[in-house]
């Protein structure tokens, strides 16, 4: 019962702290992690919401690199990007 209870948890989203969620926008996931009640700053979030070319598995890759964030139609995370200097695209 605990177990089908965390996992429904997990597979739901119940909690920001969670990470990015399987087919969540670059954009929302962004809002998300910036809107708890921690205040994240915008290089923590990115770099949870940020996706890698090994698909985040840390077994088995060789040399992953970060996908840009896909900004698109969110010019104020652009903005913030590009103070910080992550690769988005618009």
């Amino acid at each position: 019962m605990l177990l089908a209870c965390g996992g429904a948890m997990a597979l739901g989203g119940c909690s920001a702290e969670i990470g990015r969620m399987p087919y969540e926008s670059d954009v929302r996931c962004l809002r998300k992690e910036l809107g708890t009640q921690m205040h994240l700053s915008f290089p923590l979030a990115a770099n949870t919401c940020q996706r890698m070319t090994d698909h985040n598995f840390a077994i088995g890759s060789k040399n992953p690199q970060p996908i840009p964030l896909n900004l698109h139609g969110a010019p104020d995370l652009q903005k913030q990007a590009d103070e910080y200097g992550y690769s988005y695209t618009r």
